[in-house]
């Protein structure tokens, strides 16, 4: 049988990245946060000295990355200096191109035997799986996600400045929309959902009825 495959876009601090891994609960599928990837990359590339901007480090540290690679799960990646090396190496085409591979083995052979898989990021639903069985771009107004990243590092006893933070997330979302490849957008046949004045509960209801309407499936917990 074919697993089910959910793609789940959108900005920096949206909440996709939350409400991704609550899917994948709820119907019993695999979950991939494809921005760990990314992470991954840009940290190995800091590590290296190196420049995350810089095509040939970034692709060689993009080449090198395995499932079993210990970096996957270091705490180092929830860091703001890795989300920031991340949006700089996903603006190189062949770091792209590395990593298109690994996701789309993740959709067909969902790890556990999963039957279906959820995938975040920033271009699943337009180039990762572009036949994805459901796809969501999941949104906020700027101003919002700012907040919610300004809280996220204040409750990880990390200093910041409100204005730094909110300058830092539009130039990362100038960066993912704007980049020459698989720039941050929805897919034409995307649920648009807008989290800007929603809870947790509302936004999860609304993922779940438009999964299950192209899908007909219903949560299994």
């Amino acid at each position: 049988m074919t697993p089910i495959v959910v793609a789940i876009d959108g900005p920096a601090a949206s909440g996709k990245g939350t409400l991704s891994q609550r899917i994948a609960d709820a119907f019993g599928f695999a979950h991939l946060d494809t921005g760990v990837l990314y992470r991954a990359v840009g940290v190995a590339v800091l590590r290296e000295g190196g420049d995350p901007a810089d095509n040939a480090a970034a692709a060689k540290a993009a080449y090198a990355l395995d499932p079993d690679h210990p970096i996957l799960r270091e705490v180092a990646l929830r860091t703001d200096e890795a989300a920031q090396a991340a949006s700089k190496v996903a603006a190189v085409p062949e770091v792209r191109a590395a990593l298109l591979d690994f996701q789309r083995r993740f959709t067909q052979h969902p790890p556990g035997g999963a039957p279906g898989a959820v995938l975040d990021g920033r271009d699943i639903g337009t180039v990762v799986c572009p036949e994805a069985d459901a796809k969501l771009f999941v949104t906020a107004s700027v101003e919002v996600r700012a907040e919610r990243r300004l809280r996220e590092l204040r409750n990880r006893g990390i200093p910041a400045i409100p204005s730094d933070v909110l300058e830092d997330m539009k130039a990362r979302d100038a960066r993912d929309s704007q980049r020459a490849v698989a720039p941050l957008r929805p897919a034409v046949d995307a649920f648009v959902l807008d989290t800007s004045a929603l809870d947790a509960d509302e936004v999860f209801a609304r993922a779940v009825a438009h999964i299950g309407s192209k899908t007909g499936l219903r949560p299994t917990a």
